[in-house]
């Protein structure tokens, strides 16, 4: 299985500075989180798709 493309994921380029990261990250979190979509299986797993991405990327060290 292929390593999604984190950047991709949160709509941001793969120069973007800590601040941007989470900015989307809040933005798309808010707009696919569970409670805001509870008729929606997608949201939960686009949701988990967000907050991987934002996980990675918030760490300098898994960045690389």
């Amino acid at each position: 299985m292929a390593t999604p493309d984190y950047y991709q994921v949160l709509g941001v380029s793969s120069s973007a500075k800590p601040e941007e990261i989470k900015k989307a990250y809040r933005r798309l979190a808010k707009q696919y989180h569970p409670d805001a979509n509870p008729n929606t299986p997608s949201a939960s797993e686009r949701f988990k798709q967000v907050s991987e991405a934002h996980s990675v990327l918030s760490d300098p060290e898994k960045r690389r």
